[in-house]
């Protein structure tokens, strides 16, 4: 029974940190070449609309996925006109992208509310996912989760390893020296937001097609937030990400667990404890400034202007 339960503990924690994962690997990415979109929860919403009516019409979850995706980068892409084609402010302009994907994936939801749709199943690896205790945690999950894990391996190994990723850091460290060199900021940037809006649109798909395999209109509940603030948290490196994401997702779990087991607290408190548990993170964060600005990209959130 013990074991049981420790492998049920460790799967549940993994479900739920995946999301925050996937929308927070696209943020870093977005971040990294100088883009500060705070417009993640909206660009999950449209995303979790997008892959439940799709696997709904289409009878297929992975179709899903992709409509998520490609749906996600839509709406990624009116940010990019807007910040970057027309230098409006990337901050007032995220809140209003995720004012506007609540509204828009609450309007295009409306007939989905109560309605089944085909889910994403878990992909045993066969012989390890017989393993005790490794296999059912590592080798018997979703697909997003072992995609979770590769995104990670993969952006740390492109950052660092790869000469996009060098101009793509430089894009984002000095825009006017990556110009200077000839290269095109502006599309780099609009690269990395539509990935960023792929991963975010990705994650909504979790949530609608696995987590919780419904649409509801506060299907996020903040999640999106907590992505953003995760970035800040990792100091833009991909496995302190990880660590990050699963620190929030095993908060976000023994929040529904205090629940279950009924522990004599306001239930309104326990579903607030991941907020809590960002906000005291993030007060952590900030006393170390000095960490932040040697991480940080120095053209976070700035305009760019080419002078030809």
């Amino acid at each position: 029974m013990t074991l049981f339960f420790v492998t049920s503990f460790i799967v549940s924690i993994m479900a739920a940190s995946t999301p925050l994962l996937l929308a927070a690997a696209g943020e870093l990415i977005v971040e990294k070449s100088g883009v500060l979109n705070l417009g993640v929860e909206g660009m999950m919403l449209i995303g979790a609309i997008a892959g439940f009516a799709t696997a709904h019409a289409t009878g297929n979850a992975y179709a899903g996925i992709i409509a998520a995706a490609m749906a996600g980068i839509a709406i990624s892409l009116i940010f990019a006109v807007l910040t970057l084609s027309l230098l409006a402010n990337q901050i007032a302009t995220g809140l209003a992208l995720t004012i506007f994907g609540h509204g828009f994936a609450a309007l295009l939801g409306a007939g989905y509310v109560g309605i089944a749709a085909p889910t994403l199943g878990k992909l045993a690896i066969p012989l390890l996912a017989s393993i005790p205790v490794l296999g059912p945690v590592f080798f018997n999950q979703n697909i997003l989760i072992y995609a979770s894990f590769a995104i990670v391996i993969f952006i740390s190994w492109f950052l660092r390893k790869t000469h996009a990723g060098l101009i793509l850091r430089a894009v984002g460290d000095s825009h006017d020296a990556a110009h200077a060199m000839g290269y095109s900021v502006i599309a780099i940037r609009y690269a990395a937001t539509a990935f960023g809006g792929a991963m975010a649109g990705i994650a909504g798909a979790y949530l609608s097609l696995y987590y919780s395999p419904l649409w509801s209109q506060d299907l996020a509940a903040g999640r999106g937030w907590i992505a953003l603030a995760l970035v800040v948290f990792s100091a833009w490196r991909p496995f302190w990400l990880l660590a990050g994401a699963y620190l929030f997702g095993g908060i976000t779990f023994l929040s529904l667990y205090l629940q279950g087991l009924g522990v004599p607290i306001p239930s309104p408190l326990i579903s607030a404890l991941p907020y809590v548990g960002t906000i005291i993170v993030l007060v952590l964060i900030s006393r170390d400034s000095r960490r932040i600005r040697l991480n940080q990209p120095a053209c976070l959130g700035k305009y760019f202007h080419a002078v030809t």
